[in-house]
């Protein structure tokens, strides 16, 4: 099984003619992802890669039955998309796009509350890898070749820690449900704890990896809610040891500002709570390993 994400759902692409909806539109399709058209306005009635092109979100989810959406369109429209996407009644957005202001945002998250929570849309990002379920489908930017299925839960700030983590689980045997890039931006879609509370109900995730970053409260309420809600181990893992306090490290949201938002001190509040925490990004594979070994008689691969 997965986590939002899988062989069927049926997915578009806002911003699908350009050079980065193509690209990626591209691997999405090799992998199995169920691309059923995308959205460029002005283009409308004409097709690309074999999926046909609408002017609107709304026109494309009348015509295709869409219930999930990637967005890679420049950042000073994202905000729009979005809320176009959500209007159209699209379940799952997924937006890529760096750069997003921040007030932009905040519009956002306020624009989706207007919606009663049954019919509320799920937005990963911005600034993010996206999802992947392994072997089944992708919505996102990440190289699908290292991402073996298991029963491993990812969920992750950086995409590039993220790509580490498939990478050396690959190699020691460890396959992977879904993984997910939440986005390093100080206000994002959905959190640490959105995700974590899926994988906890997902019965074929055995075991879950973290990966947060300096800056933000994020990896604390998360390590909280593993406490207090979760029977799976989590792994958890934070970039940025050797970070200096005021200093902007990669993401828009990783910067130390205050107590509890150094890497040091958000692994000690994992600790804590009863987390695993990798040593090193080194140690990220074989540190969900060894905690798989540890539950002999739950399984640790789905069979291919």
């Amino acid at each position: 099984m997965s986590i939002l994400l899988d062989e069927q759902t049926r997915v578009l692409i806002q911003g699908f003619t350009g050079d980065k909806g193509t690209f990626h539109a591209k691997e999405m399709i090799a992998y199995g992802t169920n691309v059923v058209g995308g959205v460029t306005p002005g283009k409308g009635g004409t097709t690309h890669l074999g999926r046909p092109v609408f002017n609107t979100v709304k026109e494309a989810v009348a015509n295709t039955g869409a219930a999930a959406s990637l967005i890679l369109v420049p950042a000073p429209f994202c905000a729009d998309a979005i809320m176009e996407a959500a209007d159209a009644g699209i379940r799952l957005v997924v937006t890529i796009t760096d750069g997003v202001p921040a007030q932009d945002m905040m519009g956002v998250k306020r624009y989706l509350w207007r919606y009663a929570k049954e019919r509320r849309t799920t937005l990963i990002g911005p600034n993010c890898a996206g999802i992947i379920s392994a072997g089944r489908a992708m919505m996102g930017i990440m190289p699908g070749h290292i991402y073996a299925r298991g029963a491993v839960g990812v969920v992750t700030r950086s995409g590039t820690l993220g790509y580490e983590a498939a990478s050396q689980m690959q190699a020691l045997g460890v396959g992977i449900t879904t993984s997910v890039g939440i986005g390093g931006d100080p206000i994002n879609g959905s959190s640490f704890v959105d995700i974590l509370a899926l994988f906890e109900l997902d019965p074929a995730t055995e075991a879950v990896m973290m990966i947060g970053e300096i800056g933000g409260p994020q990896e604390a309420d998360a390590a909280r809610f593993v406490k207090e809600q979760m029977a799976k181990p989590v792994i958890g893992y934070v970039a940025g040891l050797t970070a200096p306090k005021g200093r902007r490290m990669g993401h828009a949201g990783a910067i130390i500002s205050a107590y509890g938002d150094t890497a040091a001190e958000k692994h000690e509040i994992m600790r804590s709570a009863g987390l695993i925490v990798a040593p090193s990004p080194a140690q990220l594979g074989a540190t969900v390993a060894a905690a798989l070994r540890q539950r002999p008689s739950r399984p640790v691969m789905v069979p291919q």
